[in-house]
Formats: structure tokens, C-alpha cells, sequence
């Protein structure tokens, strides 16, 4: 049989696994669909930037195993690297074939052995380092449920072409929030597991000392389960092995969560506003949860949040300087070939003095501490996922005034100077002020999760965030997939969807 555009849309990743597994449709149908899928929604979203479809074809042509066997897959432009295509980490610098990858991605790896047939790559920002998708390499993605809007970042195109319908998962990672934020912005399901849970090589073992993790985003709790039996657990040379599940990820759906003690706020760790929209979703959360039998109480970690956020971004600014001159080192090209943004990041990174950097590093320990004295009261903490609604394309942009003021500071060398001034607070308030909520669980390395269970009056998505202890991963699916039951997502559908096309 073949499969509807509706039809295909409507199933998420195990349904087309099961009726692949029953001989209803044939692995190069389900591709043919997803292609398809793709062509005619794509131009108008910008979600996938590097189309594999010939070796999508030959591989759905072969025999395939696993538990997606022969399901169509994306995978994110930033690591995930796949065998003979190149890896752009955003930037026009590695779009050339000539940098394409020599092995898969241990990740990439898993996925295949899961039987997932990947047909393309996804738009991210340039080296993830932005919480919008507007790369100058791919041009802006955008959000299916308004193309005005931005899908978030960086897992940004993976997030639109889940939501519109061009496949039912993707590959994502979360090094600040970049799975939990797409997810909020196109109303999905997006679980960061916790540190070492799955794998980060071959390349590397760890990203930003392990604040960095890869996984997918999803429409149903129940993907998202399997997709990390599928993955998790160490790989060669992995610093440390986290203990592994007490039971198989897919089992957590459906089981009882029990009666869980959830402390929640909606006040911004850095101070800076929080729409009333967000503090909405949060509230009808919390009634949604004591309806479910929870106990729920306005209740947060004593951590210093402004703190936090200066620590989060100086490993940021650090982490995208070593990018910039790895990439530099292997390419040959100028530090003009970046975009200012990342230039000025970089720059700000390089200025840091080591000492700082440490010290930085080492208050990590203080806010795992910290979070930890939280859950020896409650099991999750509840937050907006989003402090305001998804920003205009465009709209999170670096002023005109601010542009000219860092090329010139750039060309002279006076990224130091600009560390001791408070322009670089005033960038920490500008970026985090949308995003404020989702760093504290990569620092501290424990599984989180965005789950849509609000809209705005705008028809835009606005997830809500729990944040778990740490080995927590299955007691946020048991919750996750009971707020799925009491208050389905998977029927609403954004402007731009293949059901609707």
C-alpha cells in the first residue's frame, strides 16, 4: 500500500515503525513520502539545509533492523556527523564538500542500528551558539506555526520539521537549552537527558566540561523514550559511566508517577521580565498537576541566578572562541569568514583570563549543590521553558550601534577592555532575557524537559520546563506521558503542516 500525506503526518515514529514491521508499506515508500514531505514544505520553513536523499534511498533500499527500521530521520548540521557529507556547524566556512566527515558520530551511529534512514540535515545557528536559528550560511528557519516567528535554537530546523509534519523525530542536542527551547517554540516533546547518558564521540567524549547532550525532539512522550533506549550508555573512552535505567526507558510511558511534591516559579533567575503568558502556563501547569493528584508549591533552588548566567556564558563565549580557531586551524580561512556575533563571542573568550574561567567552572559544584538541597524536598522543579513568547524573525538581533561599536573594539584588540566595562552584562541580560530558565540543568547535569502544554493568544507554542535530579530521566517520562493523556498536544496543528498542505 502506499501512504497518504495526512496519514503519514498523523503517525509518530514507532506507529510508522509498526506498520513498516507489518508489511503495509515498503522503507522506500515511507522515504519517498518523507522527500516529498520535504520539498513542498521546506521552502517555505528553511528547516533542512542539506538534503541526502540518494544515500537515503540506497540505505532504505537495503535491509534494515532496530526499532525504527526503515523510519525517515533527520539529523542536526552541528556534530552528528554522518560519513561522506559535510558537518556546516552553522557557518559558510564548512559548507564545502571538501570537509566532509570521515565517520559517523557515535550518536549517528546508534541511530542507524536503530534502523532510522536519514534523508538530510537541519539548520542550526553558527556553532549552536544562539538560542534563534538565523544562520548567514542558510538563511533564517522558520516556525511552522508562524513563519514570522522563529522555531527557536539551535536545534531550531530539526524543532520546524518535526512540528510541520516532514518527519515525526529529530536529531538535537542541548548545550544551554537547545532541544527544551525549539521544543517550546513549535509545541513539542523535548527531553535533555543527564550528563553522560548518551554519547558525544568519537571526536569528543564530553562538550563543556558535559553540559552538552544530544537527543532528539519528538510529537509523542513515547519516541522520545525509545529513541534513548536506543542511544544511551557509554562508549569508548566515556570519562565515567552514569548507572543505567532501572527499567527500559519505553516502559516509563504509562506507568504511575506516583504522587510527586513539585516545587514551581515564574520569576527569572536574572531578574529581567517574564511575560504574563509564560507566568500563565506555568500557573494552569500547576493546576493541571494538583488535578492529577501532585502536590505543587511555589518553591525554588537558593541559587545565585545572575551568577549562573555569567558562568553559563563565559563557558559559552570560551567554547565558541576554541571552535572558531579549531575551525580556522583546519581550514586556513580569516576570522572575517565568521559572522560578528560569533567573532565578538569568540573574541570575549579568548580575553578571558584562566583564572576567571576556573573559578567559573568550579561554582558549577556550588549549584549542583545547591539544586541537589531542592530535590532532597521536591522531586521536579517547574519553570516557563520560554520567558516570552517566540521573538519575530529578526528580532533578537545585535542593534546597529552595538555592531559598528564591536568591529570597531574587534579591529583594535580591545575585546579585554570590553570584559572590564558592563557592556558584556548588558549582552548576558539581552540574550538570556528570552531564555533564562534552561542553563541550571546543563550546569549541573541533570535531565530536563520541556512539555507544550500551553498556547498564547497569538497561536504560538509556550512549553513549561521540569527539571529532575539527577538519574531522573524515567520519572520525567512517567509525568510527561501522563500530561500527555490528561492533555493531548499531538491533535493541534500549526499553520504550515503536510496535513494541511
Amino acid at each position: 500500500m502506499t501512504i497518504s500525506a495526512a496519514e503519514y503526518a498523523r503517525h509518530d515514529a514507532l506507529g510508522l515503525a509498526e506498520l513498516l514491521q507489518r508489511g503495509e508499506l515498503a522503507p522506500q515508500e515511507l522515504l519517498e513520502t518523507a522527500i516529498a514531505a520535504a520539498q513542498k514544505l521546506n521552502p517555505q520553513l528553511n528547516a533542512i539545509v542539506r538534503p541526502m536523499h540518494e544515500i537515503a534511498r540506497a540505505r532504505a533500499a537495503a535491509p534494515l533492523s532496530g526499532p525504527f527500521a526503515g523510519v525517515p530521520f533527520l539529523v542536526k548540521d552541528l556534530c552528528q556527523e554522518y560519513a561522506g557529507v559535510p558537518t556546516s556547524y552553522g557557518t559558510r566556512v564548512l559548507k564545502d564538500e571538501r570537509y566532509a566527515a570521515s565517520e559517523h558520530a557515535e550518536m549517528v551511529q546508534r541511530w542507524l542500528r536503530a534502523g532510522l534512514v536519514v534523508f538530510g540535515r537541519t539548520n542550526t545557528p553558527e556553532f549552536g551558539a544562539k538560542g534563534i536559528t538565523e544562520p548567514e550560511a542558510w538563511g533564517p528557519c522558520r516556525n511552522p506555526w508562524n513563519p514570522a516567528h522563529t522555531p527557536g535554537g539551535s536545534s531550531g530546523g530539526s524543532a520546524a520539521a518535526v512540528a510541520a509534519g516532514i518527519v515525526p523525530v529529530a536529531g538535537a542536542n542541548d548545550g544551554g537549552g537547545s532541544i527544551r527551547l525549539p521544543a517550546a517554540h513549535c509545541g513539542l516533546f523535548g527531553l535533555k537527558p543527564g550528563r553522560g547518558r548518551t554519547p558525544q564521540g568519537p571526536r569528543y567524549v564530553e562538550r563543556m566540561h558535559g553540559a552538552v547532550i544530544d537527543h532528539v525532539l519528538t510529537r509523542s512522550v513515547r519516541d522520545s523514550a525509545a529513541m534513548l533506549d536506543a542511544t544511551h550508555g557509554p562508549e569508548h573512552g566515556a570519562l565515567f559511566h552514569v548507572a543505567p535505567p532501572e527499567r527500559p526507558y519505553i516502559d516509563e510511558v504509562g506507568r504511575d508517577p506516583g504522587r510527586l511534591k513539585i516545587g514551581f516559579t515564574a520569576r527569572s533567575p536574572i531578574g529581567t521580565a517574564v511575560d504574563p503568558e509564560a507566568v500563565q502556563a506555568v500557573r494552569d501547569a500547576a493546576k493541571l498537576l494538583e488535578s492529577l493528584g501532585h502536590h505543587v508549591e511555589e518553591a525554588e533552588p537558593q541559587i545565585d541566578g545572575p551568577q549562573l548566567g555569567k558562568d553559563f556564558i563565559t563557558m559559552w563565549f570560551a567554547t565558541c572562541a576554541a571552535n572558531m580557531d579549531d575551525v580556522r586551524r583546519g581550514t586556513g580561512c580569516r576570522e572575517s569568514d565568521f559572522e560578528l556575533d560569533t567573532r565578538a563571542m569568540a573574541g570575549f573568550g579568548r580575553a578571558l583570563r584562566a583564572n576567571l574561567y576556573v573559578e567559573g567552572y568550579l561554582r558549577w559544584n556550588e549549584y549542583a549543590r545547591q539544586l541537589g538541597d531542592f530535590h532532597r524536598r521536591h522531586d521536579l522543579f517547574l519553570t516557563p521553558s520560554l520567558a516570552l513568547p517566540p521573538a519575530r524573525i529578526g528580532e533578537i538581533r545585535t542593534p546597529d550601534w552595538q555592531q559598528r561599536a564591536l568591529r570597531i573594539l574587534l579591529a583594535l584588540g580591545l575585546e579585554g577592555l570590553l570584559l572590564k566595562s558592563d557592556i558584556v552584562d548588558q549582552m548576558v541580560h539581552e540574550n538570556l532575557k528570552w531564555v533564562p530558565f534552561t542553563q541550571l540543568a546543563n550546569l549541573t547535569g541533570v535531565p530536563a524537559m520541556s512539555v507544550p502544554t500551553h498556547w498564547t493568544a497569538a497561536g504560538l507554542p509556550l512549553g513549561v520546563q521540569f527539571v529532575a535530579a539527577p538519574g531522573g530521566e524515567g520519572l520525567l517520562l512517567r509525568l510527561a506521558a501522563q500530561i500527555e493523556q490528561a492533555q493531548p498536544w499531538a491533535q493541534r496543528r500549526p499553520a504550515i503542516h503536510l496535513a494541511n498542505s
